[in-house]
């Protein structure tokens, strides 16, 4: 099986490709990134260049330098044709995408429209699975009624939020709109070109050789800043909530449905009522695994900031037979660890 990973430095991609890379010997994975994820959020050190090189011991993964949105590096990548494309490109930050709204609609959606083109000309057959984010269901998540508690908000009777929610009619911001322009293209491939398609909107994902920032991966982000002294800000009073989902659950659940006979899916993944956690609560857990108590600030609410957000994943888990296998305490153990053996990268 050929396997193309599009983002394959970052997270998510980096976990997908060395999954697939380990699963079957035969398969051959080829990683598409640009290695921009520093200049995006202004660190001058490298960050995702970890992962590239990570992936260079892999004797069946090829590496590939470029860019979604470049027609020929697409081409390049796709080459004869590819038995499955993973994309986790994108844009990812929320405040980036207000400051920069054209690079992030040229990434996120165009970016999206012009990997599909790439693989339906030359391997129409491709199954697709795409990377979206719970930040398409924007404001809506919030006309979900909540509960006040010491240290969080919790939803009033509702296990979660469901792939029922509604897209429209709210604001987004320019991230939530850019990634939905992706997702719907996703699903269209699907229905008029009769491609295999699946759309994972996503929830608050993390885990080993991830490189947080203040504006996006904030769970690795809080942990490096506690670790080496850094003040962390919290905008809001930080009883906001999101359940933490490991990235080799999320991959997974790409390959539970890459296996499928499904022709196309939706699915709202993350970890669910069991795996959730308040940022409070989160700064307690982070004296227990650091021994040391994080600096902290507090800011306004930034737009669009859903006060919760709890994955309701029965649909996942019923078609797929997938479940979640790392809780959150376990998976932000092994991130702490991983970031200590690796503080070169972060000090």
């Amino acid at each position: 099986m050929r396997v193309l990973i599009t983002g394959g430095a970052g997270l998510v991609g980096s976990h997908a490709a060395e999954f697939f890379a380990l699963h079957d010997p035969k398969n051959q994975v080829v990683v598409l990134d640009n290695l921009m994820r520093s200049k995006i959020f202004g660190y001058n050190k490298a960050s995702v260049e970890f992962n590239w090189n990570y992936l260079k011991k892999f004797k069946n993964i090829t590496l590939i330098k470029g860019d979604v949105r470049d027609e020929r590096d697409a081409a390049k990548a796709v080459g004869k044709g590819v038995d499955v494309l993973i994309h986790t490109a994108g844009q990812p930050g929320v405040p980036s995408s207000v400051r920069n709204p054209k690079e992030d609609f040229s990434i996120n959606a165009f970016g999206t429209l012009n990997m599909l083109e790439a693989v339906r000309k030359k391997s129409k057959d491709t199954a697709v699975v795409y990377c979206s984010t719970n930040k398409v269901f924007g404001e809506n998540v919030d006309k979900i009624p909540l509960a006040e508690k010491a240290k969080r908000y919790v939803f009033k009777n509702n296990k979660g939020v469901s792939e029922a929610m509604l897209t429209d009619l709210t604001g987004h911001t320019p991230y939530g709109v850019s990634k939905l322009v992706g997702d719907l293209y996703v699903q269209e491939y699907s229905h008029i070109y009769k491609m295999k398609t699946a759309v994972f909107r996503m929830s608050c994902t993390y885990g080993t050789r991830q490189f947080g920032f203040e504006d996006q991966g904030w769970v690795a982000w809080f942990i490096i800043a506690t670790l080496f002294n850094k003040p962390i800000t919290i905008y809001g009073n930080g009883k906001q909530v999101r359940d933490m989902l490991y990235a080799d659950d999320l991959v997974d659940a790409f390959n539970r449905f890459i296996k499928s006979d499904l022709k196309r899916a939706l699915f709202n993944i993350g970890g669910g009522q069991e795996n959730t956690i308040s940022l409070l609560e989160f700064l307690d857990e982070l004296k227990i695994l650091t021994g040391k108590n994080p600096k902290v600030n507090f800011a306004d609410w930034r737009p669009s900031d859903q006060k919760v957000y709890v994955t309701d994943t029965t649909k996942l888990e019923k078609t797929l037979k997938w479940k979640i296998k790392t809780p959150v305490k376990e998976g932000l153990r092994k991130l702490t660890e991983w970031v200590r053996e690796n503080k070169n990268f972060f000090i």
